[in-house]
């Protein structure tokens, strides 16, 4: 979870992401966790800027031969 998607928007301040989509975002994620571990897999769950996050794992699990990511669209203005 990356802290600056819980700030005021640039242009007007409201906030990116109320009480009611966060709700919905850690019941999913709680949810994706449990079918992932009824599968025997597991759902890694980190919060901080994700530069940082990703750096810190990797440098954790040592071996990362891959990495695949996506980049959020942002409004243009």
């Amino acid at each position: 979870f990356d802290p600056r998607h819980y700030l005021g928007t640039h242009c007007y301040g409201f906030p990116k992401t109320g009480p009611h989509r966060l709700r919905f975002l850690l019941e999913s994620v709680k949810d994706l966790r449990e079918t992932l571990k009824k599968k025997g897999s597991t759902l890694v769950v980190r919060k901080g800027k994700p530069e940082d996050v990703i750096r810190d794992l990797i440098a954790q699990l040592g071996s990362v031969s891959a990495l695949v990511f996506h980049e959020e669209v942002r409004e243009i203005l």
